[in-house]
């Protein structure tokens, strides 16, 4: 499959060709993923996980963080929710999950106060909140437009404490 001379140990040898273990691997690499995230393609999804496993290896050896907590936490709602996102630069909102625009925040392990502000005039019917910790675990939590408080600013603050826990697909 490779065009490179193989090894017994190199794989194994069906219907007249050899195949590598390092395809196999990665096959069964595939399926894992499609398992966890079955709402996307599963290159995404492996972009995805190689950006965080990215980001932690870059931290652990610089004790610095990427500052690219807003991309990963809009996509992560992509691979765990199956958030169609917009074209870059919308304005409004992020993506769609169905028939709902969806706004997405992002809390980053820097972040103090776990809180995020969204603005008041967006356009948007939910709202996400992803939470990356320092261990750079992610989780997600979603919240009605219609339950953000009521105020004069031109912004609305959400604090991660008041959000219930969601389920896959967005709901309580």
């Amino acid at each position: 499959m490779t065009g490179r001379p193989m090894e017994v140990g190199d794989g194994i040898y069906d219907d007249g060709e050899w195949i590598s273990w390092e395809w196999i691997n990665g096959q069964l690499y595939k399926q894992e993923i499609q398992q966890i995230y079955p709402q996307v393609e599963p290159e995404l999804a492996m972009l995805f996980e190689d950006l965080v496993e990215s980001a932690q290896a870059y931290h652990h050896l610089t004790g610095r963080y990427l500052q690219i907590w807003g991309e990963l936490g809009e996509l992560y709602a992509e691979v765990k929710y199956g958030i169609k996102r917009h074209k870059p630069h919308t304005k409004g909102s992020d993506g769609r999950l169905g028939n709902n625009f969806v706004e997405i925040k992002t809390i980053s392990p820097e972040k103090d106060g776990g809180q995020v502000q969204v603005k008041r005039a967006g356009n948007f019917n939910k709202l996400l909140v992803v939470k990356i910790s320092e261990d750079f675990e992610f989780e997600g939590r979603f919240i009605d437009r219609k339950r953000l408080s009521k105020g004069e600013g031109t912004h609305a603050r959400v604090s991660w404490s008041t959000l219930e826990r969601t389920n896959q697909d967005g709901e309580r």
